[in-house]
């Protein structure tokens, strides 16, 4: 199970989110924070996302550790590795996206991760850990590799805060070849197998060369998103 969060993460308005995707998990739940997009923001702020990642896990009731995974050597470290292996949610806080993935990318976590999903578990990014799981990342001027969980897609974080010359700017680049999925803060885009679905307090867009729809709380229609952008 994936669920892409548009902002808001480890806050009070995004807890019923939280609460929700807990209650779908099997029991014991075992919550691990990586604040690996906030590698290059220096210990201050590492640290910060990490507390309260923990503060905010704990207020709702289920074991939670931070995991100091902030770099690609850091992402290939067999104890950290086991320790998020051991996890059956997998919170990815925000940051550089770009970044993101290039420390997780072809790492020990990363493997960890995907047994995680293997095995019935959730990996949960906020923002920055949102945009990876798109085939594409939108990076000033151009796109870059995702990891690909929505083949044909491009998540756009924060949608109800981007103004229309920034949406047109990223509508010029990626043109015809995917489409945009706009999450707004406090809002997440749940993929259960072949089942989409929107909780929290926005909405999620749906953008391709035929037109954009946004969805609110609910499950959506069956969705693919194809390499030539349309929903089919």
């Amino acid at each position: 199970m994936l669920a892409l969060v548009g902002s808001g993460e480890y806050l009070p308005p995004i807890e019923p989110v939280d609460l929700e995707l807990i209650h779908r998990l099997s029991e014991p739940v075992r919550v691990v924070c990586l604040p690996t997009g906030a590698g290059t923001e220096g210990p201050a702020r590492i640290n910060y996302w990490s507390r309260l990642g923990v503060e905010h896990f704990t207020r709702l009731g289920v074991q939670v550790e931070a995991v100091p995974v902030t770099d690609h050597a850091s992402a290939n470290d067999p104890a950290l590795a086991r320790v998020v292996a051991d996890a059956n949610f997998v919170y990815l806080s925000g940051g550089k996206p770009g970044y993101l993935y290039e420390s997780l990318k072809d790492t020990l976590i990363w493997q960890s991760i995907q047994s995680v999903l293997a095995s019935g578990g959730l990996l949960a990014g906020c923002s920055a850990g949102a945009m990876i799981m798109g085939e594409k990342i939108y990076a000033f001027p151009g796109i870059k590799p995702g990891f690909d969980f929505l083949h044909g897609a491009l998540i756009m974080p924060h949608f109800d805060e981007i103004s229309a010359s920034m949406l047109y700017a990223v509508r010029q680049v990626i043109s015809k070849s995917l489409t945009l999925i706009g999450i707004d803060g406090n809002t997440a885009l749940v993929k259960d197998g072949d089942q989409y679905e929107v909780l929290g307090s926005g909405g999620v867009t749906i953008w391709d060369q035929t037109g954009k729809t946004r969805y609110i709380q609910g499950k959506l229609p069956l969705l693919e998103f194809s390499p030539g952008g349309q929903v089919l």
